[in-house]
């Protein structure tokens, strides 16, 4: 019988990393994601559709929800987007409060960011230090897929 390896993180944990239309936030604390998605769809209809898809802006909204372990203090947590190219997209950084154990950190980014082509775009979650520039720990990576279609 084959041993498991020994868990080497001792966090943060990602408990969720995922695009949604909306997100509610209750008074308690909860959160809601709406319309969970990993893809959006951008149908042209008519005849004379191009054949090729025309840039737009993207409106989702990105959540990553984080577990500390033994996490303490103040990170950044950093946003990587890449094309389908593989061009490097300007990324962003948010500053979080890990206070340990099961307490987490929920952010929820509403991004709007242009689309150039059809195709699957990654976003890297990293955690870093927040007073240097240095890319940190690699969280996970989440697709968003555009497909474009014609239609008529």
């Amino acid at each position: 019988m084959p041993t498991v390896p020994a868990l080497q993180n001792t966090g943060p944990f990602v408990a969720a990393a995922t695009f949604c239309e909306k997100v509610l936030t209750e008074a308690s604390g909860a959160v809601s994601l709406i319309r969970v998605t990993d893809t959006i769809n951008q149908a042209v209809m008519g005849s004379d559709a191009p054949r090729e898809m025309q840039p737009f802006m993207a409106n989702i909204t990105l959540v990553v929800m984080l577990k500390s372990g033994s996490a303490k203090g103040q990170y950044g947590l950093m946003v990587r987007p890449e094309a389908p190219s593989g061009e490097q997209m300007p990324p962003f950084e948010v500053t979080i409060q890990l206070q340990g154990d099961a307490w987490g950190a929920n952010v929820v980014a509403p991004m709007q960011f242009p689309v150039t082509m059809p195709g699957v775009y990654w976003f890297d979650v990293l955690l870093t230090e927040p007073t240097t520039d240095v890319p940190g720990q690699f969280l996970t990576r989440v697709p968003l897929d555009v497909v474009y279609q014609r239609v008529g």
